[in-house]
């Protein structure tokens, strides 16, 4: 089995050791002013869910917390399966934490309705250069204003069993970015008797969206939606692998990622496709003497880009400690902190320094060259600044490409629900 570099684990391993106990409650309301001894504590909400992550980020509050005795951070946990409901009722009942955890895709509505405070004022000029503007870009609101501090980024990557690719005769491809037709053709090479790729599309929504980038397919223009060849590219690619030349198992588009897991470490997928971060799942449960590697990004016909949806941490705009909640935003965005982060979810760091700091300490090995190779083409999408996209995506768009993906109906009609459920939250 692959296991991380010395110096990854050394960057990770002093976080595995703290307490994973978090504080948790069923309601909480912004921060108070802690009685009579003028101490302010702040809640923060994570949804870190893999222990290396949530181990970091306790360390990372812990670390805040010894330095500032009169600004405490009470961490409780949240849940990304049900985050976005959450934050509805939290937010019209006034208990929103005064810290949030959450991802730029997901807040914007919550921007433009008022509930997340602009903290262009507050964040440091460290913070705001660190970061590129386009990725920036994912967190400023139609007004201008910033509301959130994007910190980690996800992008979808091609494992590869090398010893699946050597048994097939089949090179292993190198080179900055794995065109989508050299891709295709590679999953058929590897089959053999069986399939070439499993990818875990039980829900579609997120990789279709993101990889469609790569197509120059935008889905959104504003608010207005357009469904044409270039946003059907990568829906239509994977249904022709799994339908027409059966190198894609049909089975695993309706499997989660962890589901079809099993079939990569047993030989059944020579490839598999998923976010970076099942990396982390890899090294903790691949069997003894497993070797796999990461292949260079997909690129369509715009190339390898992708969809930057970052992580993101935002103030409540109801908290009375918007400043001191921000002045703990920039603490978590320090280089260190995100690159410890980084490497407990295997994500890349939206800031510049903490990816330099990434690929130092894991020597690029374990698909780290390939990973953080990946985050060079992320991108800001329009379907990011959609006020209605996490409705649509539920409601309409996850139904309607589960149900092409199962061969269950044809792309016009894929396009015809696409559309006629965007319209229809106008």
């Amino acid at each position: 089995m692959r296991t991380r570099t010395s110096a990854s684990v050394a960057a990770v391993a002093g976080l595995l050791a703290l307490p994973l106990a978090l504080t948790g409650c069923s309601a909480f309301g912004v921060g108070d002013d802690g009685g009579d001894d003028g101490k302010v504590t702040l809640t923060f909400q994570s949804l870190a869910y893999q222990d290396t992550t949530i181990a970091a980020t306790q360390e990372i509050v812990d670390a805040w917390n010894e330095a500032n005795p009169d600004v405490q951070v009470e961490l409780v946990q949240g849940s990304w399966d049900n985050v976005h409901d959450q934050l509805v009722t939290q937010f019209q009942g006034g208990t929103a934490p005064d810290i949030i955890h959450d991802e730029s895709a997901d807040i914007m509505g919550f921007a433009e309705q008022g509930y997340l405070a602009d903290l262009s004022d507050y964040l440091s000029d460290d913070t705001k250069s660190a970061v590129s503007d386009d990725i920036w870009g994912t967190v400023t609101a139609s007004d201008g204003s910033i509301v959130a501090a994007p910190t980690l980024l996800q992008s979808y990557v091609v494992f590869a069993n090398t010893d699946a690719f050597a048994d097939a005769g089949v090179e292993l491809p190198t080179g900055d970015s794995l065109a989508w037709d050299d891709f295709q053709a590679l999953a058929g090479q590897v089959a053999g008797d069986g399939f070439g790729l499993g990818w875990g599309l039980q829900q579609p929504t997120a990789a279709v969206m993101n990889l469609s980038l790569g197509f120059d397919g935008t889905y959104f223009d504003g608010d207005a939606i357009n469904v044409g060849a270039n946003e059907l590219a990568v829906p239509e690619r994977i249904h022709a692998m799994a339908y027409e030349d059966g190198s894609l198992d049909p089975v695993s588009l309706t499997q989660s990622g962890s589901d079809v897991l099993p079939g990569f470490f047993d030989g059944k997928y020579p490839m598999y496709v998923a976010g970076n971060y099942i990396a982390q799942q890899i090294t903790e449960s691949a069997p003894e003497g497993f070797n796999w590697a990461v292949l260079p990004p997909l690129a369509g016909t715009a190339g390898a880009v992708q969809a930057a949806n970052p992580q993101t941490m935002s103030v409540a705009a109801e908290s009375e400690h918007v400043e001191e909640s921000a002045a703990f935003i920039d603490f978590f965005m320090q280089a260190d902190h995100q690159a410890a982060l980084a490497q407990g979810d295997w994500l890349i760091p939206s800031s510049t320094a903490a990816r330099d700091l990434v690929a130092e300490q894991t020597a690029g090995e374990n698909g780290w060259d390939a990973i953080l190779a990946s985050g060079e083409g992320l991108s800001a999408a329009p379907f990011q600044s959609a006020v209605n996209y996490p409705q649509w995506k539920d409601q309409y768009a996850t139904p309607a490409l589960q149900q092409y993906l199962a061969d269950e109906i044809t792309a016009e009609q894929l396009t015809t629900q696409l559309t006629d459920g965007w319209n229809s939250l106008g």
